[in-house]
């Protein structure tokens, strides 16, 4: 039986990568919500793993983007029985960032001084400085009322999509969104007092 638009469930009720293949199936047809899902469920982790594997903010943002511009251009590419739609999306994120490393060792260096080199283990006083940070930020965390905080470490801490707390916390969207603003100035105000 052929999935139609409306037998496909919402980001908010996906029950595994069954429902993923149905997105992608959506997405093929240029449906931009289920494009949109995707991107909101699979984008922070695919950033999430770039960062873990070394790469730097910049250089993970732009894989994210590479990694959603090939979602939407070669979705007709997708085949479910070759495999999950998790497995494809990171296949391409691991590829691209393999692209561009191998472009940026490529590039030829005219004077050695250009290269940037970064010390493999961090000194002591790096060590101390990042251990007192972590510090005033888990104190300034602990200060935060209850959802506030609850909101904080399930998108810090458990890597978790706003659209995912709000599922799991049973609040609006726009709800987790301004209590997180909140709780962000009340961090920068608590560090800024810190220092």
């Amino acid at each position: 039986m052929a999935l139609g638009a409306t037998q496909v469930k919402t980001l908010g009720q996906l029950d595994g990568e069954k429902d993923f293949a149905a997105l992608m199936i959506r997405v093929r047809e240029r449906d931009r919500a289920a494009f949109e899902e995707l991107f909101v469920h699979f984008g922070p982790r695919v950033k999430a793993l770039m960062l873990k594997s070394g790469s730097g903010h910049a250089m993970a943002e732009d894989i994210v983007q590479d990694v959603f511009m090939a979602v939407w251009r070669k979705a007709g590419y997708f085949s479910p029985g070759r495999g999950t739609v998790s497995a494809w999306i990171f296949s391409i994120a691991r590829n691209s960032r393999i692209d561009k490393l191998r472009r940026m060792s490529s590039r030829p260096y005219d004077d050695i001084m250009e290269m940037e080199f970064e010390s493999p283990e961090p000194d002591a006083e790096q060590v101390l400085a990042t251990t007192e940070r972590n510090s005033k930020v888990a104190d300034a965390i602990v200060d935060l009322p209850g959802t506030q905080r609850e909101i904080i470490e399930l998108a810090y801490m458990h890597d978790m999509a706003q659209t995912e707390i709000a599922k799991r916390l049973s609040l609006p969207l726009g709800t987790v969104k301004s209590r997180m603003r909140l709780a962000y100035a009340k961090l920068k105000l608590k560090l800024e007092e810190a220092r």
